[in-house]
């Protein structure tokens, strides 16, 4: 990773930083894959914990051992992970949860709560939402602990993946693990953020966005770039070479027409819970669709700007009543 770092110094063209984030993400995927032990599938720590009760979790490998070899080494599957696999976007929980901390203001967490409220209901990423998202989760975290990030993801997500689950998705990677395939979790939220959601659902590992850091603190700076769009085709493709996959027999599963890239990657694309680019172009292609939503219509079409307006005005009044409880401590 020494070396991303320094690449990740210069100035780089568009496809250049993807591809930097891509293999960054694949690098950081195969060192977890291949460290001893490993928190989430044997010895101990919170991701362990009442592992044998989650559905969908892998058996604990023993300790000491690296993970098993999977049955079918050649195929794997890839799951994005807002409005896929989460209702909703990892990177607007853990503002949520920044904000609890005191990492956040209240007009932070205003405005993550209208953008939260815009993904649900119009069912699709605004890419400058994710990209304010990015900058200030970057600017709090520059210079603070990696250790300390990655207790707090911990926290943020117990509770956020057990209730904000698809439960026909949880059953989609159970099927590839049954199978007896290795299952990746590729999203944009940071890779920290990625890897609790994956270790709480039994997959193989997680390929998300790399922050950087030096001595154990982060910089304030990505490699490459946020591992979105063609950034994780690029992390799949990466990915597909260290582990020796053959992407004609992979799968991946997507619900945004920014992920084409890694659904066109790979021989077996499904579209879950689609915008409506891909739901179009899903359809031009002959892809299989699977919604688990229910009410979708009424959702977006019923109420949107009287519920946008209520999270907003929940979220903000939440905000007043913490800081004058905390203020009156």
């Amino acid at each position: 990773m020494a070396v991303l770092r320094r690449l990740t110094q210069a100035r780089r063209s568009p496809s250049e930083r993807t591809a930097l984030a891509g293999e960054a993400a694949a690098e950081a995927a195969e060192a977890a894959l291949r460290a001893e032990p490993q928190p989430d599938a044997g010895t101990g720590g919170p991701a362990a914990e009442g592992a044998e009760d989650r559905p969908g979790k892998a058996p604990k490998a023993p300790a000491g051992n690296h993970t098993p070899e999977p049955d079918d080494p050649r195929a794997a599957a890839f799951f994005d992970c807002d409005n896929t696999i989460l209702r909703g976007a990892a990177i607007f929980y853990l503002g949520v949860g920044l904000y609890r901390r005191g990492f956040l203001t209240r007009r932070d967490i205003a405005r993550f709560a209208w953008q939260q409220a815009w993904f649900r209901l119009n069912g699709a990423e605004d890419p400058d939402h994710i990209s304010d998202a990015q900058h200030t989760a970057l600017g709090i975290v520059a210079g603070k602990s990696t250790a300390d990030l990655e207790v707090l993801c911990e926290e943020v997500f117990e509770q956020v993946v057990a209730d904000k689950i698809w439960p026909g998705t949880r059953a989609l990677v159970q099927m590839h693990q049954d199978a007896g395939q290795r299952v990746w979790l590729v999203t944009a939220a940071p890779l920290e953020v990625a890897r609790v959601i994956a270790g709480r659902l039994g997959m193989t590992g997680a390929l998300g966005t790399v922050a950087e850091a030096e001595g154990g603190r982060y910089t304030g700076r990505l490699v490459g770039e946020l591992l979105h769009g063609p950034a994780k085709a690029a992390a799949v493709r990466a990915l597909a070479r260290r582990e020796h996959l053959d992407l004609d027999r992979c799968a991946a599963y997507s619900d945004s027409a920014n992920d084409i890239p890694m659904l066109s990657l790979v021989g077996h694309p499904y579209v879950v819970n689609p915008d409506g680019a891909l739901r179009r172009h899903a359809r031009a292609q002959g892809w299989r669709v699977r919604d688990f939503r229910t009410g979708r219509k009424a959702a977006r079409v019923g109420l949107p700007a009287a519920v946008a307006v209520g999270v907003l005005a929940g979220a903000t009044a939440a905000a007043v009543a913490l800081h004058r409880r905390r203020s009156c401590a």
